[in-house]
């Protein structure tokens, strides 16, 4: 089929632009007042069978996780409420009031210069204060620090800290008034010392040395006691990666403790052992990591079973129980 050559193409009609979409700050429109959101609320309650009380905290953070609010309290069975504290924690200031007590401890800490840091606490009831100075003179690790009653009752407390342990002077109290000026002396010494670490900790006339060697699967801790000569020591085995034995023994005494420990993942804790000085056995059932919060615990809560068995009396055994529950409001 050949074209007609007088055919006109009839023209195209034009099309407008899709609308163009107005900004985010257009089509939303702000409100003209905005509010803060409501800070979240951390709710944690334990019960210990034992004492059949309940521990209540609530806590929420505030000024944008610059400070933090805490209420906390105790209740028994019949709904008795006990000790209730509230708290105030910020980096530089902390109040602490028992409404019980009618008694407020204030704490404050702030740094003077990049080498002088500064502690005070004050118990408003008492009248009674600490203020401690803490001087960086040298790195790493060399420092001093002054600790004095407030009133002062005599000269502060002075102790030298370096690499290798610390150093204190303090003054004695004493009845004789003829050496109301004596000084004492306390330290602690610390280094390697055949594959280990050993320790030397004097304090009231008395020295204590310790050593300690521990590798992968063992440790090993003798411990003396000069000049009464006492000598205990402790031995961990880890038999496997999720068993753990634990012995300590006293020789001047003859006391002895073991206590067995297995893991079934993070969320989970048997331990058994043996006191022969209280003359009881025990086992224990931990739901929840033992020494971590709630908060990673399986749905936020911490469970343990403890179940004591005294050598001399079976029948006495108790069955206890401890709950640690958290809530995010």
């Amino acid at each position: 089929m050949e074209t007609n050559p007088n055919h006109m193409v009839p023209p195209t009609p034009a099309v407008d632009p899709p609308p163009q979409s107005l900004p985010s700050s257009q089509s939303h429109p702000q409100p003209i007042f905005s509010f803060p959101r409501r800070p979240t609320l951390r709710v944690t309650t334990e019960f210990d069978s034992d004492s059949a009380i309940f521990f209540h905290k609530i806590s929420c953070k505030l000024l944008d996780t610059l400070a933090k609010f805490k209420f906390q309290f105790h209740n028994n069975s019949k709904g008795e409420i006990s000790e209730p504290q509230l708290s105030f924690v910020s980096k530089h200031l902390s109040l602490h009031y028992d409404l019980e007590d009618q008694n407020a401890l204030v704490k404050s800490s702030f740094d003077v210069g990049p080498r002088l840091h500064v502690k005070a606490a004050h118990d408003v009831k008492a009248q009674q204060g600490e203020v401690t100075m803490l001087a960086n003179l040298a790195d790493p690790g060399y420092a001093l620090e002054l600790s004095t009653p407030v009133p002062s009752v005599g000269l502060p407390k002075a102790t030298l800290r370096f690499p290798v342990g610390e150093v204190s002077l303090q003054e004695k109290e004493t009845e004789e008034e003829e050496a109301k000026n004596l000084l004492s002396v306390s330290g602690i010494l610390k280094g390697q010392f055949f594959d280990g670490v050993g320790t030397a900790q004097y304090k009231d006339e008395e020295l204590k040395l310790r050593y300690c060697y521990k590798d992968d699967e063992m440790s090993f801790i003798p411990t003396l006691s000069v000049p009464s000569n006492a000598l205990s020591f402790a031995f961990k085995r880890r038999l496997t990666p999720s068993d753990k034995l634990s012995y300590w023994y006293n020789c001047d005494s003859n006391y002895w403790s073991a206590v067995y420990k297995r893991t079934y993942g993070k969320d989970f804790k048997f331990k058994t052992g043996y006191d022969s000085e209280v003359r009881l056995g025990w086992a224990s059932l931990w739901v929840g990591d033992e020494g971590g919060k709630a908060k990673a615990a399986p749905m936020k809560m911490k469970v343990q079973f403890m179940l004591q068995v005294p050598q001399d009396d079976i029948k006495s055994s108790v069955l206890m129980f401890r709950v640690k529950k958290r809530w995010d409001i």
